[in-house]
């Protein structure tokens, strides 16, 4: 499906940069760009002390709302001065709910954008990136400093382990992969059974992005005693790939966070553009 409405998140207190790298990724395809402000309220105060920081909670609560609509305003303007079809929303939601209210947003687009300035902000990082794969049922795109991000890539690599997730993920950047130079389907240590990648290790894969117009090259690489994300981002670099594309959290949230994993790995070292789906 191709991207139509775009969507980025953006804090309180953030610049402009997140802003101008959507609206570029926009104008590249002419979509719609939707900017939501977010700030996460402070948990109301419990305990003895309750009734005598109320106050002071009041009015943190306060100052965060105008800071809120003081930065709506600034991206208001900011998108007016450009030649774009754009909207702006804000949300003030509690902490342990602030991935769903972003997840629920989300799923009015058709991609949501995180740029170099959110993935700086660790606390709406995680409510941003979990809130867009767990609550809106639409990809994600990570986009790290210093990338050149585009939605007309010449040379892709997907992240294949033959997952209900990496086959989202391929579904959700099949619109991009027919006009790509090169896309590599790249496997780590393949297994070959019919019940992990079958008989030949992407072959099936393959097929099916070939009928797809997708000039698709199969690759079987060795870990070698490097994990699986070191592995990937180096064939990355060696290809020269403008965009990798991978399933994500294919083991649960828990587990990841307790074992690591590659979901983990490539959330906090995204070394080149990402387009993740689960």
């Amino acid at each position: 499906m191709a991207f139509r409405t775009i969507l980025t998140v953006t804090g309180p207190d953030k610049g402009d940069d997140d802003l101008r790298l959507a609206g570029d990724l926009c104008n590249e395809i002419g979509a719609h760009l939707a900017v939501l402000v977010v700030a996460v309220a402070a948990p109301p105060p419990v305990g003895e002390y309750a009734a005598v920081v109320s106050e002071a909670w009041l009015e943190e609560r306060q100052a965060d709302e105008n800071l809120l609509k003081k930065r709506t305003a600034a991206v208001s303007a900011f998108l007016a001065g450009r030649v774009l079809s754009a909207d702006v929303s804000n949300e003030y939601p509690e902490a342990g709910w602030a991935d769903d209210t972003i997840g629920r947003r989300a799923r009015y687009a058709d991609i949501t954008v995180i740029g170099p300035e959110l993935l700086a902000n660790e606390a709406l990082k995680s409510k941003a990136i979990e809130g867009a794969l767990f609550s809106s049922g639409k990809p994600l795109l990570l986009i790290p400093e210093g990338s050149r991000p585009t939605l007309k890539p010449k040379r892709v690599l997907i992240a294949w382990d033959a997952r209900l997730e990496s086959s989202r993920a391929v579904r959700e950047s099949l619109n991009m992969l027919p006009g790509a130079e090169e896309v590599r389907l790249v496997m780590v240590d393949p297994v070959e059974h019919q019940y992990r990648h079958g008989a030949e290790p992407g072959a099936d894969a393959a097929a099916y992005l070939a009928r797809h117009g997708v000039n698709v090259t199969v690759d079987r690489l060795p870990s070698l005693d490097h994990s699986v994300a070191d592995v990937l981002r180096r064939h990355a670099v060696d290809i020269a790939a403008d965009l990798m594309v991978m399933g994500a959290y294919g083991h649960s949230r828990l587990r990841e966070r307790i074992f690591g994993g590659v979901t983990i790995s490539m959330l906090e070292d995204p070394s080149m553009p990402i387009l993740m789906a689960r």
